[in-house]
């Protein structure tokens, strides 16, 4: 790996800096550590060419915030949000707003890991990770009403049991619905599905109400 891999952690708490850092370091990359969203946004212009492992709370500025003001400032290096279970609608959020990926704390080190290499890959290729919207069509195509209803949901941000009461069906449907249509979309983490929902333009209100239970 090229010691030109920068990859940029952006996060309050000095043991998630150490702790990430201390891994990303032994994988065979260069890490640069910001203590807040302010920090970062200030030092950006000067900063080394990489991606960056952005957390979502933060005080003074948050993650969102953060991306915002670097979209604002024309700053393109692919960002992965670090976020709390609890702030999984935020991450989905995030990734519309064209986030790569997001990693739960605690993290486990394959999974950091291989979001960080798939921030890299749209950097390397931007043209092979833009959604082709016709191909993303095609692919939810293959799911039942009701699968397309869930992911319809995982879209907008709304947790299981949320989706749940909106269809009627118990949480555990919820699961299992949500198991098969990630078979069939051919993807193994819940990101990529969200990348196909969102090139597809599930979680816009011009889809609400498109589809009708099985």
């Amino acid at each position: 790996m090229s010691d030109r891999r920068t990859v940029h952690i952006v996060d309050d708490e000095a043991a998630i800096r150490r702790s990430a850092g201390f891994l990303l370091k032994k994988s065979g990359y260069r890490v640069e550590a910001w203590a807040s969203g302010v920090d970062f946004l200030k030092g950006v212009r000067h900063a080394t060419d990489g991606c960056i492992l952005l957390d979502v709370r933060m005080p003074v500025i948050d993650g969102l915030e953060v991306q915002q003001a670097l979209v604002d400032q024309g700053v393109t290096m692919p960002i992965v949000l670090l976020t709390g279970h609890a702030d999984v609608g935020i991450a989905v959020r995030a990734m519309k707003a064209g986030a790569v990926d997001f990693v739960e704390k605690p993290f486990d080190m394959a999974v950091l890991l291989g979001a960080i290499e798939t921030a890299f890959a749209r950097l390397d290729d931007q043209e092979r990770y833009a959604a082709s919207a016709q191909e993303a069509a095609l692919v939810i195509a293959s799911l039942t009403p009701r699968e397309r209803e869930v992911l319809e949901g995982l879209a907008r941000g709304l947790p299981n049991k949320t989706i749940a009461f909106d269809l009627d069906i118990s949480a555990r449907t919820v699961e299992v619905h949500r198991a098969n249509l990630m078979t069939k979309l051919g993807v193994h983490s819940f990101p990529d599905a969200l990348r196909i929902a969102f090139a597809a333009g599930l979680g816009t209100d011009r889809e609400q109400g498109s589809s009708s239970p099985a």
